[in-house]
Order: C-alpha cells, then structure tokens, then sequence
C-alpha cells in the first residue's frame, strides 16, 4: 500500500492519468462517431427516397408504372440508375408533355434540383445503375483536346456532326446539338444512353475518355474558336453546303447561260 501511495504521488502520475483519459476519450469517439454519421447519412437518404416516392407517384407514375415497372406508355425504370434521372428530367424532357413524337425534345425543366435528386434517389432505390457523376469525374481539368477530338469523330460525329450541331436521323428523329449542353449531363448522355443514342459506360470509353470528348465539344463550341474553312455555314457539315451549292453555284451558273444566250447573234436578231 505504502509503494502504492507513494506512484499516486509520483511528479508524472497526473500526466500519465491524463493522457489514459485522452486515450480513452479518443477511442471511445473513434468507435461511436462513425456510427452515428453513418445512422445520420442512412436516414438522410430513407427521407430522400420517401420524398422521390411521392413526386414520382404524382409525375412519372401514370406511364412508368406504379412501381416504376413500365406501360406501355413508358419504359421501366428499374435499374436505369439516378444519372439518367438526372439527364431527363434535368434537361426538361421528362416529364412528357406527351407520349406522341419521335422523341423528347430538350425544354423547360419544371423540377427544383432538389426534387430531380429525390426523384433520382427513389429510382435508383428500385435497382442498380448509373450514380449521378461528380464534379471531378465531369471536369475538364487535365483532359486532352485532341484525344476528346479523335473520340467524339470516331464515336459520336455520325449523327452529332463533327462539330456537336447535330443531325437528322430515320423516321423524324434526330440528334440534338451538343452547344450549351452542361459538362454534367454530357457525362450523363454518354454513361446512360437516353432515347436514340447507345450508351458508353466505362468499359467502353473511360472516364478519362468522356473529359476529353467533354473538353473536346466545349473548344469547337467556343465563340472564340473560328472555322479553319471560312464561312462554316452554321457547321452542319455536307447538307448545307450541298444546298449552299445547288442554290447559289447552280444558280449563278444557269444566269450566266441566259446572259450568253441573250446576247448571241441569233438573239440580236430576232
């Protein structure tokens, strides 16, 4: 007892009590905190899906199906993922105005960002697919030109137009322009495919892929960026400038043969 008493008053006894107290404190924390932020993120995300349930229930339920199982005036949403939530309603093609046309057009988004990711968070709660990408997979820091260039020509130019105006496709659809189109739902058209397009997922193009086609779209859009050809004649490659052909060279060339002709020999004489 004597030896005991004698540790207890010992000049380092308070601070090695105090730093088992700091120990003990630290581990404690280590072991209940993640818990708790993990129980809080869980019911952050519980409430999320509650709410995408009831505007799905009011706004996309009545072709989609109740369960999001498909009609057949919709689709199944069952493992479509949120990014194609988040495309379609985030550019206004969803909800339809009307099941009738050969596709969606882009307009007027009538949701809150907030409610397309409850919407996005209820739909992904019915299967897996696509997350919603982040800022640094969509960025454009570090992505190549040039790459993006050579990708979008070899995957995309055949209906978008080697400069993203677009194009027409087979029984009145088309595809859109690509200008003004935000880095995000670029990433997202190429992750999930919507409507007429095919879908590019990782293991074909690469996330590394997608900046570079996104870094490529956003210099030829560029206002600064001039046409190494001239007069680009709106970019949409072959069509107009056939018509721009036909109308003014054909023409010009047509008044050139009447100008001849009128004033030929023959003409003067009669």
């Amino acid at each position: 007892m004597k030896k005991l008493s004698a540790r207890r008053r010992h000049p380092l006894a308070a601070v090695v009590v105090l730093l088992l107290a700091l120990a003990a404190t630290g581990g404690l924390y280590a072991v209940f905190a993640p818990a708790d932020k993990a129980q809080a993120d869980e019911t952050a995300q519980s409430l999320a899906i509650d709410e995408g349930k009831k505007l799905y229930a009011v706004g996309c339920a009545s072709c989609h199906g109740t369960d999001g199982q498909g009609t057949s005036d919709g689709p199944s949403l069952v493992g479509v993922g949120a990014a194609a939530v988040d495309f379609q309603v985030g550019t206004g093609r969803m909800p339809a105005a009307t099941s009738q046309g050969a596709q969606l057009p882009k307009k007027k988004v009538v949701y809150t960002q907030a409610q397309i990711d409850q919407l996005a968070a209820y739909i992904a709660s019915l299967g897996a697919g696509p997350a919603i990408p982040t800022e640094e997979q969509y960025g454009t820091e570090g992505a190549d030109i040039a790459e993006g260039g050579q990708l979008f020509r070899t995957n995309c130019a055949q209906c978008h137009n080697f400069t993203g105006k677009g194009g027409a496709l087979t029984r009145g659809k088309y595809a859109p322009s690509l200008e003004d189109v935000s880095q995000k739902h670029l990433y997202e058209a190429m992750q999930t495919g919507p409507q007429n397009m095919p879908s590019f997922p990782d293991t074909v193009l690469t996330e590394q892929n997608k900046k570079d086609i996104i870094a490529y779209l956003e210099a030829v859009n560029s206002s600064e960026t001039e046409s190494p050809g001239g007069l680009s004649l709106g970019g949409l490659g072959p069509v107009s400038e056939g018509l721009f052909g036909w109308i003014f060279g054909l023409g010009g060339l047509i008044a050139v043969a009447v100008w001849v002709a009128a004033r030929t020999a023959k003409a003067r004489k009669s």
